[in-house]
């Protein structure tokens, strides 16, 4: 990740804007090649901040975005910022919005989809009535900016941060976001991109100085070309 990739940063915490096709954390080393490696060679100091019980492998790490969605992220760089951040992600204080192309035209311009998530063999799916124990809750909010012939173009919230979230809630509503070759449906053909259409590119949060600090960013050139190509 070269220097370029930092948006914003200060003695208590980074900006980045993360590109897709590279993990966020390790899963057996810090040797391995992911975001925390790269982070740790520029800010060495991140590899000192402790989250016990949870796995030493991701220092600094306080929300996450799947390995082929690019956008913005908070990197804390000391322990007060750490666990500021993770009471504020709790609390539900930090607004995140993405970009996003689906499949096909939603049928209502705004939207807000509630349906519960839970864990299983197969992946991150709907919770049923048995799965009262591991149900999460789950809340995407969307707005269609705007149409082209076989896609639509989404600006989405969440006010909460589960696994795979958007893609499954874009999925169950037969809408799958382009590019996604997990989260499909058999009869929709999959779009090479090489990743998935999703890009984090707003985020406001209360610092530890109580300030309100917001950040955007445009989409990856790669994803523009490709709405180029469907305005054709």
């Amino acid at each position: 990740m070269k220097n370029k990739k930092i948006i914003f940063e200060d003695k208590d915490f980074l900006i980045i804007n993360k590109p897709a096709n590279i993990s966020v954390h390790p899963l057996k080393s810090l040797e391995e090649k992911t975001l925390v490696s790269l982070l740790i060679n520029l800010y060495p100091e991140i590899k000192k901040i402790d989250d016990p019980p949870a796995s030493r492998l991701r220092p600094g790490i306080v929300h996450r975005l799947d390995k082929d969605v690019s956008g913005l992220m908070i990197i804390a760089r000391n322990q007060k910022s750490f666990e500021h951040f993770k009471k504020e992600f709790k609390n539900r204080r930090i607004e995140k919005e993405y970009l996003a192309l689906v499949h096909g035209h939603l049928p209502k311009e705004k939207g807000v989809i509630t349906l519960p998530l839970t864990r299983s063999k197969k992946g991150i799916t709907l919770a049923k009535k048995i799965d009262l124990e591991k149900i999460k809750e789950a809340w995407t909010e969307y707005e269609v900016l705007k149409n082209f012939k076989n896609f639509s173009l989404l600006k989405i919230k969440t006010r909460t941060g589960r696994t795979h979230q958007i893609r499954v809630h874009s999925k169950t509503i037969g809408h799958p976001i382009v590019g996604d070759e997990k989260y499909k449906i058999k009869r929709q053909k999959v779009i090479p991109l090489g990743r998935i259409f999703l890009h984090a590119y707003k985020l406001g949060f209360y610092d530890l100085k109580g300030h309100w600090q917001e950040f955007k960013i445009d989409l990856p050139i790669e994803l523009k070309n490709f709405l180029k190509k469907c305005e054709k």
